[in-house]
């Protein structure tokens, strides 16, 4: 059987796996992300040693944090772009892999992989278009729409929307260093964290806290619901964990969108229309692996 190799590279930590899709991964590791050279090159040990195990690999892919290049006619394809992550605005990660293995490279942003995986072998399949959003240490979105994934200039960056800001209501500046109270900025875990003063999975479910990450995440979605059409939409990361979420966003969508969309998913079928990933925590590293087959 063909096999593939996947590598998640988030910010704190890479996941790398040796495998064919959700049902077959042979082997697979995670440590901690340092520097892009040390990073890279355990991820390239990885493999080779995965190779004299389970045979040569046709292809590799990398869902890498944000933000990339992933236009494959650019000068700085395979690139991170500027990022508050010390030590890796402008890392040619593509490059480092090719250097060390002769076999095609797939590389897209993380958020994307996590798209491509959940349409190809999750809550998305079946959907056009169709959205999976992060809601974490960052948030992002990534969408298929005929069976691609959507770029343009760089890739969609849906954390960084801006939203309406009560400040009477919600004092708290924001946390991005680039917008200061974008979506990211109001609503990842990190700024949780620094509005309420302890880490979001700490607070209790009745905390204040929950409602007010709700509205901002179903503002948002109301947006892109508006844009995109899309016929379904996955949320996922760790804010996404708490059980309490998804009803109190699919109850503030459907009173944001106030009956303006008649389409009976949005009216009678919510729970089937904003919903929990179906590949939970694997989502990245398979979207990766996807990454590689598309690539070979």
């Amino acid at each position: 059987m063909t096999l593939f190799g996947g590598i998640e590279g988030g910010g704190t930590k890479f996941v790398c796996a040796v495998g064919t899709g959700p049902g077959d991964i042979r082997a697979e590791t995670r440590f901690p992300t340092t520097t892009p050279e040390e990073t890279l090159q355990r991820a390239i040990l990885f493999f080779k040693e995965q190779e004299k195990t389970h045979g040569n690999l046709a292809a590799l892919g990398m869902a890498s944090f944000g933000p990339i290049d992933p236009r494959s006619d650019s000068p700085t394809f395979g690139h991170v772009m500027a990022t508050p992550k010390p030590g890796w605005s402008g890392a040619d990660l593509v490059s480092m892999l090719k250097s060390a293995f002769d076999f095609p490279i797939g590389f897209d942003l993380d958020v994307n992989a996590a798209a491509l995986a959940e349409w190809r072998w999750g809550a998305l399949q079946n959907c056009n278009p169709a959205i999976y959003i992060t809601v974490g240490t960052g948030i992002g979105g990534g969408i298929m729409v005929d069976r691609k994934l959507i770029h343009g200039l760089l890739h969609p960056e849906m954390g960084h929307v801006l939203l309406p800001h009560d400040r009477t209501a919600d004092p708290f500046p924001g946390s991005c260093p680039f917008h200061g109270d974008c979506f990211e900025g109001l609503a990842t875990g990190p700024a949780m964290e620094k509005r309420w003063g302890q880490k979001a999975e700490t607070l209790p479910v009745n905390h204040p806290a929950w409602a007010l990450e709700a509205h901002y995440i179903s503002m948002a979605l109301a947006g892109f619901i508006y844009t995109l059409s899309p016929e379904r939409i996955v949320l996922g990361g760790g804010v996404m964990e708490q059980a309490q979420m998804f009803p109190m966003i699919r109850r503030e969508v459907k009173a944001i969108l106030n009956g303006y969309l008649q389409s009976d998913r949005i009216l009678e079928h919510m729970e089937d229309y904003i919903v929990p990933t179906g590949l939970g925590g694997k989502a990245g590293v398979l979207g990766a692996i996807a990454l590689a087959q598309q690539a070979s």
